[in-house]
């Protein structure tokens, strides 16, 4: 009798466990991740004017595709992302930066 009455409350304690496990796994993981703080690279160095003649520092605003990267991975302010794109086009008109290309980097 007393054993029985011991298997159930073991077997309880795993139903019960298994569950929670379960539930936990529902639940989105809480990871936590030290966040860097972007800033404007244009601002930091107080460069007021981003020159369409020089593509090797152009580059670095470019995947290796030869996509634009957006602010959110740069994390540049919007007034100087629109002088960044400015510059970027006039160079690849001029044929300085190509438009598409595999490997860039």
């Amino acid at each position: 009798m007393i054993l029985e009455e011991e298997i159930n409350q073991t077997h309880h304690k795993k139903q019960q466990k298994g569950v929670d496990s379960d539930l936990r796994y529902l639940s989105p993981l809480k990871i936590e991740t030290k966040i860097e703080k972007k800033y404007c690279y244009f601002k930091k160095r107080n460069i007021k004017y981003i020159d369409y003649k020089d593509p090797t520092f152009l580059i670095k605003f470019l995947n290796a595709q030869g996509k634009i990267l957006p602010r959110r991975i740069t994390g540049t302010l919007q007034k100087n992302q629109n002088k960044l794109n400015a510059a970027i086009k006039r160079c690849r008109q001029i044929g300085l930066l190509p438009f598409v290309t595999d490997d860039l980097r």
